[in-house]
């Protein structure tokens, strides 16, 4: 179905703004970068939303990534690493971006009129961020979901606090930890996307919502994407949630302690396989993970993103950041050293004033 358009694409060349009839389409356009968002990248965005949120015209608004690898893979970490360095010193450069990123997934959430996320192809960190928070979270075959923070010395965040503990079961904290990789129907099956959509109908898709069609699906259901569910006696259905009785299992302990011993006792290749990816991240940040979503569980959104904020000034003053983008960015040799290495080594009481809205935080 062809969109009735006279569109004109604005904006920075780095993010593009269309209107297609009634459609407001968002356009991440850094394909080489896998469209990471940049600072600048997110305040257009939220300048463009707050407009069609006045705009009478604009019924519905859309947002995908350019080329057919990324969705958006995260936030411009190497522009912070270099905004940042030495270890961290001038960390405090870098809070402004967190506090603009944040208040974007703010308003993405609050949004008044229905937010479409086409998450096609890789979506991870800052991706998540301008996705997760919509109306509707499209995945299709190509769709890759992360949150592999706490391998690169940071936290999930973007809103992670919030949403992660909210998924079903212990999955949030089983993400959150190892930076597990969903791909195509799992991330539906995990309450992270609502429906499946092959990618080659992603165009068929804008132009229907184009034509003011949002509470007009075909044939009285929201679409037919969804893709057939397996039968209740299914192997991959039955294996689905096996998996999901030792998340549950493992992940559900009340210590990272906990968590590793239940695994460690499991005494199978999932179960090892998670630990490993566990202790292959920052102690500081992984220790950070599992407090943030164990507290989310209990907070409203406004009060996730707040200690989000915090979090994220306390990392961007933590060497294990620059230490963690320089072994996957910049040296790509794949071996951080962590300060410290071991999880038993974490300042918990540093830890506990990150967490404390009374007490200064470095750089402050």
């Amino acid at each position: 179905m062809g969109a009735n358009t006279a569109d004109q694409a604005v904006g920075m060349a780095e993010i593009l703004f269309e209107t297609r009839g009634k459609l407001g389409l968002v356009t991440l356009n850094r394909p080489k970068a896998l469209n990471a968002l940049t600072h600048g990248m997110a305040l257009a965005l939220e300048a463009q939303l707050d407009a069609w949120a006045d705009d009478p015209t604009i019924e519905v608004v859309a947002i995908r990534g350019s080329g057919d690898k990324a969705f958006c893979a995260g936030g411009d970490i190497r522009a912070l690493y270099d905004a940042g360095r030495p270890g961290g010193a001038a960390g405090r450069s870098n809070f402004g971006f967190y506090a603009d990123e944040y208040r974007l997934n703010g308003k993405i959430k609050a949004f008044p009129k229905p937010y479409v996320a086409l998450m096609d192809g890789i979506v991870m960190g800052g991706g998540v961020g301008v996705s997760i928070h919509g109306s509707l979270r499209v995945a299709t075959e190509r769709t890759v979901f992360a949150m592999p923070e706490t391998g690169i010395g940071l936290f999930p965040d973007v809103g992670a606090t919030w949403f992660l503990p909210r998924l079903p079961g212990y999955t949030g904290m089983w993400l959150g930890l190892t930076g597990t990789r969903l791909i195509g129907n799992d991330t539906v099956r995990a309450g992270l996307c609502d429906l499946m959509l092959p990618a080659h109908r992603i165009g068929w898709l804008i132009g229907w919502l184009a034509e003011g069609r949002w509470e007009r699906p075909p044939e009285g259901r929201m679409l037919t994407l969804n893709t057939p569910e397996e039968g209740p006696q299914s192997e991959l259905r039955r294996l689905a949630m096996q998996q999901q009785r030792a998340i549950d299992r493992c992940f559900g302990a009340t210590s990272i302690a906990g968590i590793l011993d239940r695994l460690e006792g499991a005494n199978d290749d999932w179960a090892e396989m998670q630990v490993a990816a566990i202790r292959q991240k920052s102690p500081t940040c992984t220790t950070i993970a599992f407090r943030q979503l164990r507290l989310g569980a209990t907070l409203s959104f406004d009060a996730c993103m707040a200690l989000e904020y915090r979090l994220a000034r306390f990392c961007m003053m933590h060497p294990d950041f620059y230490e963690g983008v320089r072994a996957t960015i910049i040296d790509k040799d794949g071996a951080p050293t962590w300060s410290p290495a071991i999880l038993d080594a974490v300042d918990g009481e540093a830890l506990d004033r990150a967490f404390d809205f009374d007490a200064a935080l470095p750089g402050d």
